[in-house]
């Protein structure tokens, strides 16, 4: 256990996980609303699901890949049917990575095997004990980069245009990122982007399902829940670190969302770890 921010801690290396290693301890990992210090390139292999991408709500289903940047806001809402993999990739580890998100719809079959393919390439040499390992990782991932831009280019891009809503949810949810610990209230989050704060939350329930109160509810949450389940830091540090005026408001929201008190939850969630 290691004490960290409220930003999640960067990853030490390529890394690949199903599914379900990604909540291991529970759907919050990805069905609340948060950000990565490093990208994620999620592919749906079965099942399907919903997802905040891009500042709008997706339908989710089989054969699709996600990719998303370092420090983009998202969510996943995945049935219990789901089944695929993910690779978390460090910047500055594979130069060409997109800067922007990607949400592609994979519909031809030899696509569909060469990224397979890749993921279990990653996979085998991440469960080999071989020299340069890493690097070798590396070059498979750069190998990912053009087989995006190669179904980008070929149009299986489905992200929607750039609306007046989405525009306005995109920079709210990038507002998110930087500012959710601040202790700004939504008001002042409103008027940093010039809307008024009942426009600002009509228009995230439109494009994204969800308020504008609720995102950020939902991103202070994840960080919280992650500092509770991954670190020893205290929870009065926890509460100032998110930007709660008091340790005993941050015990009430814990208990508001989880049913748990924060020593509770962590220690429900080391359990799990230990049986597990």
């Amino acid at each position: 256990m290691h004490s960290y921010t409220a930003h999640d801690p960067p990853a030490p290396g390529i890394q690949a996980l199903s599914l379900a290693q990604v909540m291991r301890d529970g759907a919050w990992r990805l069905d609340l609303a948060h950000d990565r210090p490093d990208h994620l390139l999620v592919w749906i292999t079965r099942g399907q699901g919903v997802g905040l991408i891009d500042g709008s709500r997706r339908g989710l289903g089989l054969h699709n890949a996600l990719f998303i940047p370092a420090r983009t806001l998202f969510a996943l809402d995945l049935n219990r049917q789901v089944f695929g993999q993910a690779v978390i990739i460090p910047e500055g580890i594979a130069p060409s990575m997109p800067a922007e998100i990607h949400h592609l719809r994979i519909r031809d079959v030899t696509a569909q095997a060469e990224l397979t393919g890749f993921f279990e390439a990653i996979g085998r040499e991440q469960g080999a004990d071989r020299p340069l390992r890493q690097a070798a990782m590396a070059a498979h991932v750069e190998l990912m980069s053009i087989w995006m831009r190669r179904q980008v280019e070929a149009g299986a891009d489905s992200l929607p245009g750039g609306s007046a809503g989405q525009r306005l949810s995109r920079a709210y949810c990038r507002r998110l990122v930087s500012h959710f610990a601040s202790g700004a209230s939504l008001a002042e989050h409103a008027t940093y982007l010039n809307v008024t704060p009942t426009h600002l939350t009509r228009v995230c329930k439109t494009e994204i399902g969800k308020t504008a109160g609720a995102l950020l509810t939902e991103r202070l949450l994840h960080a919280a829940r992650r500092l509770l389940c991954d670190t020893d830091v205290p929870a009065k540090d926890i509460a100032s670190q998110l930007g709660f005026g008091s340790a005993a408001y941050f015990t009430r929201f814990i208990q508001q969302h989880t049913h748990q008190s924060p020593i509770q939850l962590r220690r429900s969630t080391r359990i799990r770890h230990q049986s597990g």
